[in-house]
């Protein structure tokens, strides 16, 4: 895929419908399996179906559900809107395809924790005339048009943050671990890719593992490469999002060391890392254009419109098949931009992200 430069329209309503709405509970509060966000319980007719595939990385429940939903109720009020999490286990995503097949949705957004394995169970639900849009990540099977963010460019914006954030000590003998995401995401190999691009030969990748977004196996990876490699030889490490970050920067302080770490998803645990000197960077991708865009398309399958205005470009899976897409551009965090980012779009507040345990990193950084 190549790097492209897009335009981010950050909606700042839609934001705060995300921020108001997830304040009700915390990430993974969602409601009970199989649940409606509609006032309409009716199956079918103006029905689309929304499954996520997870609820362990924050984004899902506290951004990208509210967001799609709120935008299906603005474009179409009389839908409804039937919601499911997979909860990181591919066979319950995908009977949760055939659940919404037999509750007769029209259209279904999907964002597959397993890209591969879910090709049938698309296949099956376009096989009873639903259609199928592909958010996050790029599913194998039929799809009508897929959403998500330029990824291979987000790892290139990984991969320089660690350099920069390394100095000096971006040498070609310099030891990097990298933590990559879970190979059955096709969203990881980009970011792998995007990453490998900036950082061979420009660093020395002495360690490179999946952490499978789980902050338990990155951080019990991380201290296999710190036995293996010796604390005080780790220069760098790249870990592919903020869930795993966390996992691994307890295992660096463990052993007493704190090199640069990357992330991505601009997690509020992140940006408080970065602020404590223990992260030195994430990647910030506006969830609004993302889920806005989605629900845009979804409803426009729906009624039967064209949406082609929407997908400006085209994306190719693994196996080859050519779907059209819509690729959200992403920005680098640090601490230098942390309020000209996430705070000015509304994302977090300040008091959000300065508690007590952070009041006083924030006033260094100038965050007030």
């Amino acid at each position: 895929m190549n790097a492209m430069t897009r335009r981010i329209a950050v909606g700042t309503v839609a934001v705060s419908i995300a921020l108001t709405m997830a304040a009700c509970g915390k990430a993974g509060d969602n409601k009970s399996s199989g649940s409606s966000d509609s006032s309409s319980s009716s199956a079918g007719g103006k029905s689309i179906g929304l499954l996520l595939p997870e609820n362990a990385t924050t984004r899902y429940e506290k951004f990208d559900r509210p967001l799609i939903t709120a935008k299906i109720k603005e474009l179409c009020a009389d839908c409804s809107v039937q919601y499911d999490n997979a909860g990181a286990d591919p066979q319950k995503q995908a009977q949760q395809v055939n659940t919404m097949i037999t509750k007769g949705v029209k259209v279904l957004i999907v964002d597959p924790q397993d890209s591969v394995g879910i090709k049938s169970s698309i296949e099956a639900a376009v096989a009873k005339g639903i259609k199928v849009v592909a958010y996050d990540r790029l599913a194998e099977g039929p799809i009508s048009a897929y959403v998500s963010y330029d990824n291979e460019k987000i790892g290139e914006l990984q991969g320089q943050a660690l350099l920069d954030a390394m100095g000096p000590n971006a040498t070609p003998k310099s030891n990097i671990v990298m933590i990559d995401g879970d190979p059955a995401d096709p969203n990881a190999a980009m970011f792998k890719a995007g990453a490998h691009k900036i950082l061979d030969n420009k660093v020395k990748i002495a360690y490179e593992q999946s952490g499978l977004w789980k902050d338990t196996v990155a951080n019990q990876k991380v201290t296999a490469a710190i036995t293996q490699l010796g604390a005080k030889n780790i220069k760098g490490v790249y870990s592919a999002n903020d869930g795993m970050a966390g996992g691994i920067a307890t295992a660096l302080k463990g052993a007493g060391i704190n090199p640069p770490l990357t992330g991505q998803d601009a997690e509020l645990a992140g940006i408080q890392r970065i602020l404590a000197g223990t992260q030195a960077a994430t990647i910030y991708k506006p969830y609004a254009p993302e889920a806005e865009a989605t629900a845009e398309i979804a409803v426009d399958l729906l009624q039967g419109k064209d949406f082609s205005s929407i997908t400006e470009t085209k994306a190719t899976s693994a196996s080859g098949q050519t779907v059209p897409a819509h690729l959200i551009g992403a920005t680098a965090v640090t601490k230098a931009n942390i309020k000209d980012t996430v705070i000015k779009d509304g994302l977090y507040t300040i008091p959000q992200i300065c508690t007590a345990e952070f009041a006083a990193a924030c006033k260094t950084a100038g965050i007030q």
